[in-house]
Order: structure tokens, then sequence, then C-alpha cells
């Protein structure tokens, strides 16, 4: 019997062989459509800021007061200025051209605002000259605007500029096989997140010459104490000394976690809110925070609002929110270094959130504004003011017994002098529906 040995070689030989006809063979043609992205320069970004004539509103996001004023961000665009002398009959009077806006907050006539990537100051005691004093570049983490979940997405570069849009195009290539999915994964590049003069000033058009500290919503992400403005990006808290507001400064930044939401100013500490939580901070020295404790929850959205022992958190799902729950939690906070959640109660999809002198506000989406007696904590839900059904809310600012609210469809004023009798005063109608 003969015996016939076979050298490994050839065996390995043989099977690369065909491995690598069959590959050649197994090729196929895939068209699918990428989101190409559209870039401004820096150069473009840092000389753009302009006051222009009044426009509609047609995509708002966070909401400012200050004085006879409300100022309302056009997401990504800039900043509506509206006339509130007569909050029964406001009007929009000037538009600030900031691209990339998403926050802002205002002392003594300077408006502090993000565009992409950088912090701007500008003076607005002029509304009818306003001037960009002073500009932090590079201050926040590089951000691309949404596109559509499940796109492809192409390579961003960063040195190119910032991504203003997108441009969509159909693209085929030769592929080795099949992907696995009928999905392909969205994707970020290059560390980028989805969600960043002169002395002497005439008198104050917006604040009557005295100056002073407007006031935001609860969705804000940038919010003044003291001589320090405060804000946040999805992972870091940044301080800014404005006591010289000619001259801003920072003062360094402190990294909190992920999915960092809101901020929030109450009892000399920072409540700042985030898709795992509260996290508080001690203020006795503004310009260097520090970490007194946090109060965890599911993962949802999550801004916070605290008035007196109680801090106020609303929890939703939504594009970024990961869990089912809408909901309403109040956590007690007589011991701010050991907080602890007393009563949760369901929502239809709660969003912003304000509370004054007891009376409790929550925008619920699209199931409206309800209005609460929260002088009983644990009895929220049997104390119901009000209900104001039909319309779409996102957030509210209380002050002085006007209510500043904002929603998908207008920008809406109430008078709650009298609580049981909460009449609505007037409406900016939203353009462009979301």
């Amino acid at each position: 019997m003969k015996t016939y040995r076979i050298h490994t070689p050839v065996i390995l030989v043989s099977l690369m062989t065909v491995l690598f006809l069959g590959s050649c063979q197994d090729k196929y043609l895939q068209t699918y459509e990428i989101n190409n992205p559209i870039y401004m320069s820096y150069a473009d970004l840092r000389t753009a800021v302009a006051d222009t004539t009044p426009e509609e509103i047609n995509y708002p996001g966070k909401i400012y007061f200050l004085g006879d004023y409300i100022f309302v961000n056009e997401v990504r665009e800039g900043i509506h200025v509206i006339d509130n002398s007569n909050p029964s009959n406001p009007q929009i009077i000037s538009f600030i051209k900031i691209p990339g806006n998403i926050d802002m907050a205002i002392k003594n006539d300077i408006l502090y605002a993000d565009s992409y990537v950088d912090l701007v100051a500008i003076d607005i005691s002029d509304l009818d000259n306003i001037k960009e004093l002073a500009r932090f570049e590079d201050i926040f983490n590089y951000d691309i605007p949404p596109y559509e979940a499940g796109t492809r997405v192409g390579e961003v570069n960063q040195t190119m500029g910032v991504v203003v849009g997108w441009n969509r195009e159909k693209v085929t290539e030769e592929i080795d096989r099949f992907p696995t999915s009928g999905m392909w994964p969205e994707r970020m590049w290059g560390g980028a997140m989805m969600f960043d003069a002169s002395s002497a000033r005439p008198a104050s058009k917006v604040s009557g010459g005295d100056g002073g500290t407007g006031t935001g919503g609860s969705m804000a992400r940038f919010i003044i104490y003291r001589n320090i403005l405060y804000t946040i990006d999805q992972s870091n808290l940044y301080m800014f000394d404005i006591t010289d507001e000619l001259s801003p400064f920072s003062v360094g930044n402190e990294s909190i976690g992920w999915n960092i939401e809101t901020v929030f100013v109450a009892r000399d500490h920072l409540f700042i809110g985030s898709m795992q939580g509260m996290y508080i901070y001690d203020l006795r020295d503004p310009a260097d925070p520090e970490y007194v404790s946090s109060y965890r929850h599911v993962t949802s959205c999550d801004p916070v609002v605290v008035e007196g022992n109680y801090a106020y958190i609303t929890l939703r799902t939504g594009n970024r929110c990961e869990t089912d729950v809408n909901q309403l939690d109040i956590v007690d906070i007589h011991k701010l270094d050991s907080p602890k959640k007393i009563k949760s109660y369901p929502m239809y999809n709660p969003h912003g959130l304000g509370i004054d002198n007891g009376t409790l506000f929550v925008c619920d989406g699209d199931e409206g504004l309800k209005i609460y007696d929260a002088s009983d904590p644990l009895n929220l839900k049997a104390n119901k003011i009000a209900h104001f059904e039909d319309i779409n809310t996102f957030d509210v600012i209380p002050i002085g017994d006007l209510l500043i609210m904002i929603g998908n469809d207008g920008l809406y004023q109430y008078d709650y002098s009298n609580r049981d009798q909460i009449k609505l005063l007037s409406m900016i109608p939203i353009v462009n529906q979301q």
C-alpha cells in the first residue's frame, strides 16, 4: 500500500486561492444616501454677529427675560428681541444673528451667548447698535447639527470650519458583501458631539440704565451668579469672571460627567441636571464650585428647578432619552448632602418647568401647561390649579405674576396674579411649527 504525504503549505495555498477567487466573485453594488457636511469657515463664523431687522420666529429654543424684554433663541441662528413693555401686545423688534447659538445669559446689558465652539460677549445697551466685545474661541465641544437617524454621515474635518448643515447625495459603491443589517449606524467623527470695545456705552435701552441680571428658563445651560457666568456642555462646567463686563475672562472649568443638560442656582448652590441625575455644587467660592452630592435616577432627559427644601425634576422620553419614563420627581433637599426622592407623579411627556412662591408650572409636551399648588408635595395631583390643553409646551419663566412660556406653536404669556383665574395675555405664533 502506498502512503501519500500532503504538505501543509500546499493546503494553505489551495485554501487561500479558493478564498481569494470566492471573494473576487462575491462583490455587490450598493447605493445609499450619505450626509456630507456643509461648512462655515472659522473666519466667517467669527465675523458673523450682527443686528438685523425683525424676523418671524421659526424654530424657537431657549427663552430669557430681562426688564421689558424677552429674548428667544432661534435654534442655531441667533436671538429674537421682543419688546414686552406691554405683555398683552409684545412686539418683535430685532434679531441678533449669532450662528450656532443655543443658549444665552445677560448682565449689565452684556449678552453672553454660544456660537458653535465659541463664547461671545455682545453689548446690547443700544439695540440699534449692538457690538461684539469679546470672544472666547474653541471653548465648547465641536458640535454637529441633527441628521436623520439611521443615515450615514460623511467624515467631518474640523479644520474646515463648523458644520452648519448637510448635503444629502446618493452614492454607489462596490462592497465585498451585503451589510448584516438594514440600518447603518449613526457616526460621529473627530470628537464631534451630537447635540457651543469701547469703555463708553450709552444709557441702556434694555434695563433702563440700571443694568442687572436676567432670568432664563429651566432648560438653560447658561446662568449667572454674582460675578460668575456658568456655562455647560455635555460633560463640563465652565466659569467666566464677568466683574468687568467689558473684559470677561475664564477662571477655569470642571468635568461633571456625561450627558449634562441644564443648570439652576438656588440656596447658594448649583443644581446641574443630567440624563443620569442631579448634581449639587456649593458656591461659597463662586469661581471654584465644590461638589456636595448627587441624586440618581433612570436615564432620561432632565431639567431641574428648586425652591426652598425641594427640587423638582421632570423625566421624559425623547430623541436622546433612552427610557420610556415620563414623570415628575420631587426630591427632598433639606440636607443638601443627602437628597432623597419623596414622590413621583406620572406625566405625559414633561419638558421644562418653573416654580414661584409655591406655584409649580409644568410643560407637559403636547398635553399642555399644568399648574399646581406645590405647598404639599405629597399631594400635588390633588392640588392642580389649572390645565391649559391643546397647546405644545417646552419651557417657562414664572416671574412677578407673569408667566412666559415657549412651545412649538407660539410664545405665550399668562397673568397668574390670581391663581384661581389665570388668564392668557398674548401669544406670538411660530411660523414653522416643529
